[in-house]
C-alpha cells in the first residue's frame, strides 16, 4: 500500500505537470536564460515547495471541493498571473542573457512558485478527492506525507524533462533568446486569454440557456 501510495503521488503529479503552465514555461525561460545548472535549483527547491503545498492542499481537498465560486477565484488568479509573466517576459525578450546570476536567485524563485501555484489547487481537488473518495489512498498523516514526497518525485522528473527538452531545442535549432522569450511571452498571455474566454462563456451560458428555455 505504501509502494501504490508513493507511485500515484508520482505518477499523478507528472501528469499535472505536462500541459503547458505558469511553471513549465517559466522553468523552460529559466533554462534557455540562465542555463541547466540554475534550472536544477529552481527545480530542486520548487520539488521541496511541492511536497509541502501537496500536503496541505491534500488535507483540505474534500473542503476545498466543496467551496462555492472557488474556481472562478482561482481562475482570475490564473489571468492576473499569467499577464503578468507573460509582460515581464515580453519585456526583458530584447535582454541578453546575463553571465553572472546569484547562487540562490533560482532557489527563492522555485520556493516562491511552489507555493504561489493555483493552477494545483483544482488539480488536486479533482485528482485528491477521486483517489481518497474511492480508498485508492487513505487520508492519514502517514499516506499523506508518503503521498506528497511521490507528487515531489513525480514534479521533479516531469519539469528535469521539460528543462532537458528546452536544452534540446536550443541548442539542435540555435534559437535566439529573443525567439523563444517572445514564444513564451505568447503562449503566457494565450493561457490569461483562455482563463478569461473559459469565465466569460462560463458566466453568459447560463442566461443564454435559460433564455431558450423561456
Amino acid at each position: 500500500m505504501i509502494l501504490l501510495t508513493f507511485f500515484l503521488g508520482v505518477i499523478a503529479n507528472f501528469i499535472g505537470y505536462i500541459p503547458p503552465g505558469n511553471i513549465n514555461l517559466t522553468l523552460v525561460r529559466i533554462t534557455i536564460n540562465r542555463g541547466f545548472k540554475q534550472a536544477m535549483r529552481f527545480i530542486i527547491a520548487f520539488s521541496c515547495a511541492e511536497f509541502i503545498f501537496t500536503f496541505i492542499i491534500m488535507h483540505g481537498a474534500k473542503w476545498l471541493s466543496a467551496q462555492v465560486h472557488l474556481d472562478v477565484v482561482i481562475d482570475w488568479v490564473m489571468v492576473a498571473l499569467f499577464l503578468v509573466l507573460g509582460t515581464i517576459t515580453w519585456l526583458n525578450r530584447t535582454k541578453p542573457p546575463e553571465t553572472k546570476y546569484s547562487e540562490h536567485a533560482s532557489i527563492k524563485y522555485g520556493i516562491l512558485l511552489g507555493f504561489v501555484n493555483p493552477m494545483q489547487v483544482p488539480f488536486w481537488m479533482i485528482c485528491g478527492t477521486y483517489l481518497i473518495t474511492h480508498e485508492w489512498i487513505l487520508d492519514g498523516n502517514i499516506a499523506l506525507i508518503i503521498f506528497s514526497i511521490g507528487s515531489a518525485g513525480g514534479s521533479f522528473l516531469c519539469l528535469f524533462l521539460y528543462a532537458r527538452f528546452a536544452q534540446y531545442i536550443q541548442s539542435k535549432f540555435a534559437l535566439s533568446t529573443r525567439v523563444i522569450n517572445t514564444a513564451i511571452a505568447i503562449l503566457f498571455f494565450g493561457l490569461a486569454g483562455y482563463h478569461v474566454v473559459k469565465r466569460v462563456y462560463l458566466a453568459v451560458k447560463p442566461k443564454y440557456t435559460n433564455t431558450l428555455k423561456h
